[in-house]
């Protein structure tokens, strides 16, 4: 019993004394309503994380390894958020918003190197996104993130028939999101890509593939529709797609 208490506390926070601060300062003020409530915890969560200024945080957030969790002068989280910020930690750059039950989650506990989840400032993370931060996620200025994304550098490795997917255990190679993207609503972004400055990403795509700059790619898997700043087709931008393949190969148009 105490090992299971013990495994569950080292899943929430890293010692039992920053589980019971945590754990003390949400309960008492994370229900709240309204004014009051962002007021109170603006305040009281510079005790259990890194704070700039005093974010707008509603009632109903969770979170868990809280000193992990660093947010600039600001943010605002909305109702049902969840931040797990275990190890590397979950940094929200200033005006940066989250929305309601949007979920940011980096819980490593398979040692995977770079596990974290670092978005920069004026980026909008739109209501049930999920982000999955096992292999790192880097998300520049000014990201539109759509409802219902899902942003995932994990994968789970399947290579051996002679053992369940659970047990031959995950990998994760990070995912990076320039400034000024968009990702639409319903999007999946998988684990190794990369997506480019000012691209666009087109509502229930899923992503497999680098996304060129300034591209708007669509489908499942996504592939370019067109270069935004021209709007030409695919065909008349082949020159300047060659250095991304797997987006312009003939199997994908």
């Amino acid at each position: 019993m105490l090992d299971h208490l013990d495994n569950y506390v080292r899943s929430q926070a890293s010692s039992l004394a920053r589980y019971a601060l945590q754990e003390v300062v949400v309960n008492l003020c994370g229900w709240i309503p309204s004014l009051p409530g962002i007021a109170v915890r603006g305040l009281a969560y510079k005790s259990i994380m890194r704070v700039e200024g005093l974010p707008g945080i509603e009632s109903g957030v969770r979170v868990a390894f809280a000193e992990n969790i660093r947010l600039g002068r600001y943010v605002y989280i909305d109702h049902g958020v969840y931040l797990h910020a275990c190890p590397g930690g979950i940094e929200l750059g200033e005006r940066t918003f989250v929305m309601h039950n949007a979920e940011l989650h980096v819980f490593n506990f398979r040692n995977l190197p770079h596990a974290f989840i670092k978005v920069g400032a004026r980026t909008f993370i739109g209501e049930s996104v999920i982000i999955r931060g096992q292999g790192g996620v880097t998300i520049g200025e000014a990201v539109l993130i759509g409802p219902a994304a899902q942003i995932l550098a994990i994968n789970h490795k399947f290579a051996d028939p002679s053992r369940h997917i659970m047990d031959q255990g995950i990998s994760g190679d990070g995912i990076v999101i320039e400034d000024g993207a968009w990702i639409g609503a319903g999007a999946i972004v998988l684990d190794g890509v990369r997506v480019g400055r000012g691209a666009v990403v087109g509502a229930n795509s899923v992503v497999t593939h680098d996304v060129p700059s300034r591209t708007l790619v669509a489908g499942t898997p996504a592939r370019v529709i067109r270069h935004l700043d021209h709007d030409e087709r695919p065909g008349d931008v082949a020159d300047e797609l060659e250095s991304w393949p797997p987006m312009a190969t003939a199997e994908h148009r």
